[in-house]
């Protein structure tokens, strides 16, 4: 294994992102150069960007997510961008949806050793968990599969008029024309990409957002949703 360079000083901007949390964040960011790359979670070569690339790439996110709602991470891994997220926006409830054990061991620990009571771990794939998990307001992720198919897994978590936020990089136009069609079989009403971070980030973040209509998921998924929700009905009233 290539040995991990070391994690350099949080930079300024780091103390007006995360504000009262900033040393949470350099905990986060300590435990993600060291257990994070023992465990195969990040690569040894992105501890030297992690508070550029990573941290607060992700924690700009905030500025487009509403107060006070339920938000899912999809395919969240090491926790990005979740756990930047919640360290800055305790107002949100927050789940972290990983399918790999060490992933979500992982997720665990980091929630407990920094008290983010607003933040729960599931294990488990988007499509796994479907009609067990409450319909969100919103969905996030980062780097997890092109637009298409990630819409198809997170779009159908969502709650009527919710939104899908994707953080992507260069290709961000290029593959919201080519999921175009797959975007509205899934339901999507209006779509947008928005660049966020300004006087944190250099690059800007780029955000893909994915705004649903009172069907996310399309036909097929809302007659999932109301056989779940029958399902679930049934079982609390034995």
């Amino acid at each position: 294994m290539t040995e991990a360079a070391e994690l350099p000083p949080a930079p300024e901007q780091a103390h007006e992102v995360f504000g009262e949390r900033y040393a949470d964040a350099v905990r986060y960011a300590e435990l993600l150069a060291e257990a994070g790359v023992r465990r195969g979670l990040i690569g040894p070569r992105e501890v030297p960007r992690l508070w550029a690339r990573h941290l607060l790439n992700c924690a700009v996110l905030s500025e487009v997510v509403p107060e006070g709602v339920t938000v899912c991470d999809v395919g969240s891994g090491a926790g990005l961008p979740g756990i930047p997220l919640a360290l800055v926006r305790p107002d949100l409830k927050i789940t972290l949806l990983e399918p790999l054990l060490r992933r979500t061991n992982f997720l665990t620990e980091v929630v407990e050793l920094l008290g983010l009571d607003h933040v729960t771990v599931v294990r488990g794939r988007a499509e796994e968990v479907m009609g067990k998990l409450t319909p969100v307001h919103v969905v996030t992720a980062r780097a997890v599969a092109p637009l298409d198919r990630l819409a198809a897994w997170g779009i159908p978590l969502l709650r009527p008029y919710g939104e899908m936020l994707a953080l992507k990089g260069d290709t961000a136009e290029e593959e919201l024309k080519s999921a175009a069609a797959a975007l509205t079989k899934l339901g999507a009403v209006e779509t947008s990409i928005l660049h966020v971070g300004e006087g944190i980030v250099d690059p800007l973040s780029t955000v893909v957002r994915v705004e649903v209509g009172e069907s996310p998921g399309g036909v097929r998924f809302a007659a999932k949703r109301a056989k779940a929700a029958r399902t679930g009905r049934a079982r609390r009233r034995r």
